[in-house]
């Protein structure tokens, strides 16, 4: 692939952030590409700039992405983000060793040189967004430390003469302050061609046209943002009599949703929705199962089961001139690995086999695959959909059966080192390690580790705790989620079920989860929470007990998220509404940010 001259080229070593750096560097007017490290130099001559991207390997590492280092004969400037400034700290001369502490989630950055390009209009302390393990430890020559922070001496430098700038931390991601201003900064550095994100509605207009031609489109709508804006550009853009949306009930959605998204469909004139209830089949594939993995994969095979059997009895199959529409976004597919390097930390219901085959034959259109969480908001929002439509919280494809956490038997045994705890503690009082694992993301790859659970009299987290849930997570290395006890102010001894999903389970989660989304509205913190999560946890105090987990996060595309501090009063009546269905033991708060958790526990 040729470099379109005037671009921004990110060289994608893996990282989950490569094309949010695309998404942020477009909006700042700059058309960007995303290219293979391996791409050669005399490709990139006409480039107006290149970043390199992070990455989950160490750039010792045999196998690890490497770029052309000839990039740097080529006068273009250069951004090394995370792996990026490891990656030019090697190839340049100086040294990259493991760090005596890895640095998951907020950090505080000093500047201490505000006359370098890239800290333009840039305070002397900001909070950036860490996800690393290495750490430069020696410069190449010609460069100059400009930042640095706790836990990293060298979190910034450049060699201003040839405008080559590293930046540990991640600027792309919403957590970083001034992260714009420093992306802003580099682009300044660079004779860019323009490019807005205003024109993109009638450019993926034409793009759908193409790719479908004379077929129909047969759209599997979850209920979700994202594919309720795809099913509504569809319909948009071809029309309604060409597009056919079904709704499968899995028996895993939330509370009375099914009816309301209908119902919100019809308002808008949407009439071209079937709903199929197909509960029972659900549950009979997900008996028995266990491993994370294994039921998102089942949960997306049995929605094309569904689709294609509902398909056939309407007509509407691919020898019938029928192809699948989907509203998958960019992080689904970055979390599946789709990139060359990146590291697979979950499969996304919409990335099974059965669909990428379908994909590679030509056979799906996914018109948001490139779009972010805020952007697919803002497309909706021109389409005509209605605010509180449009702004509802994110929810996962595969439903609910990927907040029931199954497990067959307890995730450790004393054998198997549990992890120490950096909570003080008074006789196992005051912390306990979970019996259950979940997936997270460290260092650009997925890890499936412990949670471990805090306790006090207080039963709300206070500053102290969410301070805690980061150093742990950064320094206990089986552990990648912390969590907090508001139903217990000390740590008793948990009973662990082993369990599946089931509707009876499915019913004890869709029953919190209600009451923590009505708590939520009441206290008028609906639009202030992006997502919120309610995760059952198969143990409790009592035998065949479970658990509840409340998951807010703040975030604004799913790359990134930080756990949201509720108000304790709040916390307080969910947690003791909760506790009063019959089943659930004991509740949590998740205090953990992304990374290094993921805002889903599986």
């Amino acid at each position: 692939m040729s470099t379109i001259k005037g671009s921004i080229v990110i060289l994608d070593f893996g990282g989950q952030y490569a094309h949010l750096i695309s998404s942020r560097v477009r909006r700042l007017g700059a058309f960007t590409q995303i290219l293979e490290p391996e791409t050669s130099a005399e490709l990139l001559k006409d480039a107006a700039g290149i970043i390199l991207s992070g990455g989950p390997q160490s750039v010792y590492d045999e196998n690890s992405p490497k770029a052309n280092p000839k990039i740097f004969d080529l006068g273009i400037p250069v951004l090394g983000i995370c792996y990026g400034l490891q990656y030019i700290t090697k190839v340049l001369g100086g040294e990259v060793s493991q760090g005596k502490v890895k640095e998951y989630g907020s950090a505080k950055l000093s500047i201490e040189n505000t006359d370098v390009q890239i800290t333009k209009d840039l305070p002397n302390e900001i909070t950036v967004w860490m996800s690393h393990g290495d750490e430069a430890t020696r410069l190449p020559e010609g460069f100059e430390r400009f930042g640095t922070s706790d836990s990293c001496a060298n979190a910034a430098f450049a060699d201003v003469s040839r405008n080559f700038y590293a930046i540990q931390f991640h600027p792309e991601v919403t957590h970083t302050e001034h992260g714009n201003q420093i992306l802003n900064n580099f682009v300044e550095c660079c004779n860019t061609s323009g490019w807005s994100m205003n024109s993109y509605k009638e450019n993926v207009s034409t793009e759908i046209l193409k790719e479908v031609g004379d077929r129909n489109v047969f759209m599997l709508v979850s209920g979700g943002v994202d594919s309720s804006v795809a099913f509504t550009l569809l319909n948009n853009v071809l029309g309604a009599d060409r597009v056919q949306g079904l709704l499968v009930d899995t028996g895993l959605m939330r509370k009375d949703e099914v009816a309301e998204v209908k119902d919100a469909f019809d308002k808008l004139g949407i009439t071209n929705l079937r709903v199929e209830d197909a509960s029972e089949e659900f549950f009979a594939k997900l008996e028995g199962v266990y491993e994370p993995e294994e039921k998102r994969k089942i949960i997306g095979q049995t929605f094309l089961d569904v689709q294609k059997r509902v398909s056939e009895q309407m007509g509407l199959s691919i020898e019938d001139g029928w192809i699948l529409g989907q509203g998958t976004i960019y992080p689904d597919t970055i979390e599946t690995g789709a990139t060359k390097h990146a590291d697979k930390i979950k499969t996304h219901h919409n990335r099974v086999d059965a669909v990428q085959k379908m994909i590679d034959e030509g056979l799906v259109i996914e018109p948001l695959k490139d779009l972010y969480k805020d952007e697919v908001r803002e497309l909706g929002e021109e389409l005509g959909l209605p605010h509180d439509f449009v702004w509802r919280h994110p929810f996962p494809g595969p439903g609910l059966g990927v907040r029931i956490l199954c497990a067959e038997k307890v995730a450790f045994s004393p054998s198997d080192n549990a992890p120490v705890s950096l909570v003080p503690d008074e006789n196992n009082k005051r912390v306990k390690t979970l019996p259950i694992n979940s997936v997270g993301v460290q260092g650009d790859g997925r890890t499936y580790r412990l949670a471990q659970a805090m306790f006090s009299d207080e039963r709300t987290p206070n500053e102290f705790a969410y301070r805690t849930a980061v150093s742990a997570v950064n320094s206990l290395v089986n552990i990648n989620r912390m969590v907090f006890c508001t139903s217990h102010s000390e740590a008793t001894k948990l009973k662990f079920t082993s369990g599946y999903i089931t509707p009876e389970r499915a019913e004890l989660l869709r029953e919190a989860d209600a009451i923590a989304d009505e708590e939520m509205k009441n206290a008028g913190l609906y639009e202030e929470i992006w997502q919120f999560p309610v995760v059952l946890l198969p143990f409790g105090e009592n035998e065949g007990g479970q658990s509840i987990v409340l998951r807010p996060i703040d975030s604004k595309d799913a790359m990134s998220a930080s756990a949201v501090v509720l108000p304790p009063d709040v916390l307080k009546k969910m947690t003791n509404r909760i506790l009063d269905i019959e089943g659930i033991d004991m509740v949590f708060i998740d205090l953990t940010n992304k990374p290094p958790g993921t805002i889903e526990w599986e």
